[in-house]
């Protein structure tokens, strides 16, 4: 596993990218203050929740600036790496904290079935028994984030209800602190500009929870004159001596009297070391403590570190540190003495201590190991189902076993014992799996375990379960994500943001055929224009990528030099491994995916099948997105050729439109706007038809024709909204609109209003202050075919401008549409141009950059004598 966030696609995630309204990126927003960086805001009550429930860890998910994905803020108690596949997560995602985060709602998955049940892609990924409670976080009202906590499900249960209190707590508490960060923040003074300014878009910050008190190491500074052994120290190297300084005279038979009679040999070599060597190295003696409460003489082991000085005189003076060994040496020493290996790992899982029997069994010395992944380490280890043993272990926070066949062919067994501030390990040989041959070369299988005594003769008390399939659950997740997966773009989204992290890559692409040639349709990790002579390639081109699609079978590379070996003259990009995947879907070639590594990378049996599978998944996704997007080709020139092409020119009025499809689904829908010149000046209309389909885009065309032929006959509002519902009612399509239809007199500007089912227009006055405006209406159109649909009646001063417009322009996902409103309403109040086109380009900016829109956009603007009452 690495720290380094994967990479995203290109222009997906732009780190450092400028932040939303002061163009300060989430770093610079971090460190604007010294008191204001965001991790300060969250680790006390995250922390605090991990505790409340007893928990092992929390998470800390903020949503990131373009509103899209929750981003992981803060960890405690679980290491970052194994979140790295979760550090980003979609807002609109079946997945427990972006449903908390859109309801707005806490969640409480008592165990492994409950996740299983309500979060199926949730446990694919993380298929371990863990569990976890979500609650949203609020400032100002406004949802910005979600705080989670997980708990070993082996513990004894814990009430939903004290879950609940605790998690509202330390919700509580992390909105009043994200409140206070957000005022400090420069530029965020304005009370809606609080909430506003909570986002995220950076790596994770690690938090370590509290650890037990543990007993302090004492440490003295002492002088020893080797010429006339006279003895002085601070007060923390007498303590440790058990001597007052008023008692103490300083010479050589005071500190023999106070160490162990078995230990004077020690205590007199480091005279002679010194006088030989110059230095004393890591002496050990015990020395007289306080006696215990029967009375009984006790000792306390203390070690002796320091280095000759020359003084005037040519005294020739040891100066060193005497140090309390009673518990780190000590329990080093006792691990030593075990006839296992003994190994520890810290909260990361890099290798923090491992005894002579461990690196014997290992055949690795300490050196190599530390500060590593074991799996880094030692090849062998590499297997992902070791990891994911791992994983399970700090995962469920139980003890997890399995077995291992070394190069040499010896069976170890491994016992894993995890906690919050890390994992020991014991390792020992033992036999084979029942049923598994001895030969050389030969990979672990599965079986139960028939474990030899350990060395020393004692048998082993744990069973020691084979190792799982590790990679499988990336073929289970991927498999559950593609179904999500819509069109081309989001099948190779999905892709990248799976293969890249689960299997440690650092870049990818992939490409179609078309026209017997290769052409790029995603790519992320790669240098600029890096891709852009393979553009294009035909089948017969004696490239990498083109041969596996070609023999239809996946080529993988372990180094620069295989791939050298195998094509002599292909330009190489600063990777260290390849996998090239053919794209075959239902016998017929699809394309090629192809993966880089930045460091040589040894392709496990089950790394290769994995992959291969997975390029067979994403070759069916994208052939199935590829006929969606023909299909929603056609579909929105449906669409495009029933929406007007062009307004009227009216007198006195000014109007224009927005149309924008949604990015989620067909990317057509049933939203249509219109102007109808009326013998007294116009007809505004707008519409939505519900779902996203052909046959919505065929009834809005309906709709939007029966309108314009019942206001151009002169029929008043009123009655041309009854029609209509009528309409709708009579085509029995089983589908529902909303309507608003407002008829203007441009002598006058009195207007006539009729709203069904529809959110309320926005008026702006002359002097820019605007309101939504409360007009009463009636059900939506196609519910009751008898319904009423009242009119109200307003009077528009000259300058004033109305604005209709659909739920897409204010509505995203876990958001509330009456916030959305607002946003509109003020965007439209503080704009300063005079020109209605750029306004609306103004309202329709936010929703045209989102790029996970699920609903289209319909937007109306009609100025009334705009130029005269400017």
């Amino acid at each position: 596993m690495d720290d380094t966030a994967a990479a995203g696609p290109r222009g997906e995630r732009p780190g450092g990218a400028p932040g939303r309204g002061d163009g300060r990126s989430g770093e610079e927003l971090r460190t604007v203050h010294p008191a204001a960086r965001i991790e300060d805001a969250l680790a006390g009550p995250v922390v605090a929740a991990v505790q409340g429930i007893g928990g092992y860890g929390g998470l800390v998910y903020l949503r990131s600036r373009d509103r899209r994905s929750l981003v992981l803020c803060v960890v405690a108690g679980v290491p970052r790496s194994l979140l790295m596949s979760w550090w980003r997560v979609p807002v609109g995602g079946t997945l427990p904290m972006s449903e908390a985060y859109r309801r707005s709602e806490s969640l409480w998955l008592p165990d492994e079935r409950a996740t299983m049940l309500r979060f199926p892609q949730f446990t694919a990924a993380l298929p371990y028994s863990f569990s976890s409670a979500f609650h949203p976080v609020h400032v100002g009202g406004e949802p910005v984030g979600v705080i989670s906590v997980l708990r070993s499900a082996a513990r004894e249960p814990i009430g939903e209800r004290e879950v609940r209190a605790a998690l509202r707590d330390a919700g509580r508490d992390m909105e009043e602190r994200l409140t206070e960060f957000a005022r400090r923040v420069p530029g965020r003074e304005g009370p809606d500009a609080v909430a506003y300014g909570i986002d995220y878009d950076d790596q994770p910050v690690s938090v370590r929870l509290p650890t037990p008190p543990s007993r302090s190491v004492s440490v003295g500074m002492i002088e020893w004159d080797l010429d006339t052994d006279r003895w002085s120290g601070d007060d923390d190297a007498l303590s440790l001596l058990g001597v007052t300084r008023t008692e103490f005279g300083g010479t050589m038979a005071e500190v023999e009297h106070r160490v162990s009679p078995d230990d004077l040999y020690e205590l007199r070599a480091s005279r002679r070391d010194a006088a030989e060597t110059g230095q004393v190295r890591s002496r050990h003696f015990r020395v007289l403590d306080e006696p215990g409460t029967d009375g009984h003489i006790r000792y306390r082991p203390v070690e002796l570190w320091g280095h000759v000085v020359r003084t005037e005189g040519a005294t020739r003076l040891l100066v060193g540190a005497l140090v309390d060994a009673a518990v780190g040496i000590v329990a080093a020493e006792a691990a030593e003495r075990l006839p296992d290996g003994v190994f520890s790992l810290d909260q990361d899982g890099r290798v923090v201590y491992a005894n002579r029997r461990c690196q014997q069994l290992l055949d690795c010395d300490l050196e190599r190991m530390l500060g590593h992944y074991p799996w880094d380490a030692l090849a062998w280890l590499r297997d992902p189902a070791y990891e994911d043993r791992y994983r399970a272990a700090m995962l469920s926070q139980e003890p997890v076993s399995y077995l291992v066949r070394t190069p040499g062919g010896v069976w170890l067994g491994f016992v894993l014992y995890p906690g919050v501030h890390g994992l020991t390990g014991r390792v020992f040989r033992t036999g084979a799996p029942a049923g598994t041959e001895q030969g050389p070369g030969q990979t672990p299988a599965g079986g139960a375990a028939s474990a030899e005594p350990p060395a020393g003769g004692a048998a082993s008390a744990e069973p020691v379960a084979p190792a799982r399939a590790g990679a499988l659950y990336h073929v289970v997740q991927m498999a559950s994500v593609l179904t999500e997966a819509v069109t081309v773009r989001d099948v190779c989204h999905a892709v990248a943001e799976q293969l890249l992290p689960a299997f440690g890559a650092r870049e990818i692409a992939l490409y179609t055929v078309r026209d017997n040639r290769m052409y790029l349709l995603w790519e992320s990790g790669y240098p600029e224009h890096f891709l852009d002579s393979f553009e294009g390639v035909p089948l017969n081109a004696n490239l990498p990528g083109v041969h596996a699609l070609t023999t239809r079978l996946p080529l993988f590379f372990e180094s620069p030099e295989a791939l050298v070996n195998a094509y002599p003259n292909l330009l190489l990009d600063p990777m260290n491994a390849w996998a090239f995947l053919p794209l075959i879907a239902s016998g017929h070639p699809v394309g090629s995916c192809i993966l880089g590594w930045t460091e040589p990378h040894r392709f496990t049996s089950e790394e290769r099948t994995a992959l291969t599978a997975l390029g067979g998944l994403t070759a069916q996704a994208m052939e199935r997105a590829r006929l969606y997007d023909a299909e929603s080709a056609v579909a929105r020139g449906l669409q495009e050729g029933l929406l007007p092409h062009r307004l009227p020119a009216l007198d006195r009025m000014v109007t224009t439109g927005r149309y924008l499809p949604g990015t989620q689904g067909m990317q057509i829908g049933g939203d249509w706007y219109d102007v109808i010149r009326t013998e007294n000046g116009a007809a505004l209309v707008i519409g939505d038809v519900e779902g996203h389909s052909v046959g919505a885009a065929a009834v809005m065309g309906q709709l939007r024709s029966a309108v314009h032929a019942f206001a151009a006959s002169g029929r008043p509002p009123q009655e041309v909204i009854t029609h209509t519902n009528r309409l709708l009612a009579e085509l029995e399509t089983d589908l529902f609109a909303t309507c608003c239809y407002i008829d203007l007199e441009a002598a006058t500007g009195r207007a006539r209003a009729v709203r069904a089912g529809h959110p309320p227009p926005l008026l702006r006055h002359p002097d820019g202050h605007t309101e939504s405006l409360d007009l009463p209406g009636g059900v939506l159109l196609g519910v009751q075919p008898d319904a009423v649909y009242p009119v109200t009646t307003l009077t528009l001063a000259p300058g004033s401008l109305l604005a209709l417009y659909t739920d897409g322009l204010v509505e995203t996902p876990g958001g509330d549409i009456g916030t959305g409103i607002e946003v509109v309403r003020r965007t439209l109040a503080r704009s300063r141009t005079d020109s209605v086109e750029e306004l609306a380009d103004q309202l329709v900016r936010t929703a045209r950059r989102t790029e996970d829109r699920p609903d289209d956009v319909a937007l109306l603007l009609a100025a009334y004598d705009w130029r005269r009452g400017r």
